[in-house]
């Protein structure tokens, strides 16, 4: 049912919002409960119930910054120090009701995140802000079709670029990283300022990979150099663009965040 019940459901177009309706009970198979380990052999009555009075939500008042806005999706800044979903009240998709404009489409629906950032990531967040935006958005990523670029500043000596490929967490992955500027440090000794693109999506794929090669980010706690933590200054890693064909006005995008400032306090950066 995990797989199968995507897309079924225009209230539930992900899997993530799928999972929730069957967690929660709303989904049943030929009248019986189904979970997410369902298994459907086809010809099954599947049934939706969701009850018409829930109890409403208290809203999350934080102020986001849009990058990008139209009837279909959405472009934000997230910060550092907040997730994007998960059970917490404060989450970036709490939050995007208040910070963008109601699509008028037939299909609007409350907007949704389409891809992750980590808790200590800044950068660009694509969102989706219909039905039919939410699923053509996930599908784009399934198909590698959307190229996300992210910066980091990476400590100790390295080439000038190069390519990855080492598993993370069993599964076959790749970050091709390029290093556009290097400066000496009495701490670290070097600190650079990296294009990195994944080729993959992993969890923590970027760290695991940069720190595999004795280049670990700076201010990563988790897979940084016990003796070289930098505390209290956060993770140098920010999502810098993201580069697709929109799904509906097939229009090219590519869209932007602006480096942190914390960057520019180490590197002369000139906006590619």
């Amino acid at each position: 049912m995990q797989e199968y019940g995507v897309g079924i459901f225009d209230s539930f177009p992900t899997k993530s919002a799928l999972k929730k309706a069957l967690k929660k009970g709303y989904i049943t198979v030929n009248g019986n409960a189904a979970t997410s380990a369902t298994f459907i052999n086809g010809g099954e009555l599947i049934s939706l119930s969701v009850p018409e009075h829930v109890n409403p939500k208290k809203r999350l008042i934080f102020k986001l910054k849009v990058l990008f806005e139209d009837d279909y999706l959405a472009v934000i800044h997230k910060p550092a120090g907040i997730l994007v979903s998960g059970n917490h009240f404060k989450t970036i998709t709490n939050a995007l009701i208040q910070n963008l404009k109601p699509s008028p489409l037939d299909d609007a629906t409350q907007p949704q995140p389409v891809h992750r950032l980590d808790f200590p990531t800044t950068g660009i967040l694509l969102i989706g802000k219909t039905k039919r935006s939410i699923r053509a958005l996930n599908k784009l990523f399934e198909d590698r079709a959307i190229k996300k670029t992210y910066y980091a500043v990476t400590i100790g000596s390295m080439k000038a670029e190069g390519r990855v490929i080492t598993e993370v967490d069993g599964k076959a992955s790749e970050s091709i990283y390029k290093v556009h500027q290097t400066v000496a440090s009495t701490r670290f000794g070097y600190l650079n300022l990296v294009e990195l693109e994944p080729s993959t999506g992993r969890r923590h794929q970027l760290r695991k990979h940069l720190a595999s090669i004795g280049n670990p980010i700076l201010g990563d706690k988790d897979y940084g150099i016990a003796s070289l933590i930098l505390n209290g200054k956060g993770l140098y890693l920010h999502a810098y663009s993201l580069n697709f064909v929109h799904p509906f006005t097939k229009e090219e995008l590519y869209l932007k965040d602006d480096f942190p400032v914390n960057f520019k306090k180490i590197f002369n950066i000139l906006e590619p």
